[in-house]
């Protein structure tokens, strides 16, 4: 007898939406960066995780830049207090340095948050996104989006190409 599993696929355009997605973000340096993405997830965290949520990622990247190259930034953080994933996604109008891994600034972001107690899920969603954002002609595609709907759509599309 052979038992079947329902494994529940979560999307990474399932966590994004037109108040997390920023086209055009301007940011004088990777904190204000960073701050600002966070606060776009303020109505879904709470605004009494938000700061937890900004130290979180903080901290992170004091152990290692999360500029992984390619003018982009995967920063995440997980944090007490929460038990959903949520994410923030940004184009930036002028790339700014991060002290990315291959020297060069940053242009996207995609902020991830989760739950402390959710590792596996985490390093799954992070992977994910790794994977979505290192299609070249993805990520070339999203520069020439002016709306965070158009962004949405892109990553709905890039997405359903998958399944």
């Amino acid at each position: 007898m052979i038992k079947l599993t329902h494994i529940i696929t979560m999307k990474i355009s399932d966590l994004l939406n037109s108040e997390n997605v920023i086209p055009d973000l301007i940011a004088d340096s990777k904190e204000d960066l960073l701050n600002q993405l966070v606060q776009a997830m303020q109505r879904s965290i709470g605004f009494d995780i938000r700061e937890k949520a900004y130290n979180a990622v903080i901290e992170r990247e004091s152990i290692m830049s999360t500029g992984v190259g390619k003018g982009l930034a995967i920063p995440h953080g997980r944090v007490n207090g929460i038990t959903s994933n949520y994410a923030a996604f940004a184009c930036l109008k002028e790339p700014i340095d991060y002290g990315s891994i291959d020297g060069k600034p940053v242009n996207m972001v995609f902020l991830l948050i989760g739950p402390e107690t959710q590792n596996s899920l985490h390093i799954k969603l992070l992977s994910r996104i790794s994977r979505l954002m290192n299609n070249d002609e993805f990520r070339e595609s999203l520069k020439y989006c002016s709306t965070a709907e158009q962004i949405l759509e892109h990553f709905t599309t890039e997405e359903n190409k998958s399944i």
